[in-house]
């Protein structure tokens, strides 16, 4: 693997992880000493997470991830709204039925999951990972995969918010399984239904998330 797509790669997963918090300074001689390559294949890799939108120019010399704020959230949500919604139509009139009844009894089992600890967190991550894969399969749209794709990149950043939320996690799980019962009945309407709930009270936990770590003073009215 060349050493710009390895700087890419660990840089990218630690800001998507929260290791690197938005708002931290992406300074190329810090990192590459810190990751132990040149400057010239951090530079690459951080020109390719400033195409993603997961870096942004601090001044003119400096990049900074991105911060994850109200606005930024509901830009992506907004995005994700046309695009999940019409996946799931999709989903429902062209897929295979079988496909989904395996991750319906995985969604079935997550309460489960949840209950054990970390590996059933990224068990039940992973779920919801295969729950993506076969709604783009079933779409049969290479199109619309592409715009998914780009948009589940800055989703993992907000998906970190709910990590440490039980309560929220049950509720999410309901929400996928729901989704995937309406695919296998093959009923577009509830599928495209079930992903707007879905989407809409992610949205809220995310907002109110964010809205709990400002300082009183920054807080929106």
């Amino acid at each position: 693997m060349r050493a710009s797509e390895r700087a890419y790669r660990e840089l990218r997963e630690e800001i998507l992880d929260g290791v690197l918090a938005p708002g931290t300074a992406l300074a190329e001689v810090e990192q590459a000493n810190r990751l132990g390559v040149s400057r010239t294949p951090v530079r690459e890799a951080l020109a390719r997470l400033e195409a993603d939108g997961l870096a942004t120019a601090a001044s003119a010399r400096l990049l900074q991830v991105s911060e994850l704020s109200p606005a930024s959230i509901i830009a992506l949500y907004e995005l994700r709204e046309a695009l999940e919604e019409q996946a799931a139509r999709l989903a429902a009139t062209r897929r295979d039925p079988a496909r989904f009844t395996e991750l319906h009894d995985r969604l079935a089992a997550a309460p489960e999951l949840l209950d054990g600890g970390d590996e059933g967190l990224r068990t039940y991550y992973d779920t919801v990972d295969a729950l993506d894969e076969e709604i783009d399969a079933a779409t049969a749209n290479p199109m619309l995969v592409a715009a998914l794709r780009s948009a589940r990149l800055h989703s993992a950043r907000v998906r970190r918010l709910a990590r440490h939320n039980p309560e929220r996690l049950r509720a999410a799980a309901s929400e996928h399984l729901l989704i995937v019962e309406a695919i296998i009945a093959g009923d577009a309407s509830l599928a495209a239904h079930a992903s707007h709930v879905h989407l809409h009270m992610s949205l809220r936990h995310a907002l109110a998330s964010i809205e709990s770590r400002q300082p009183d003073g920054h807080r929106v009215a």
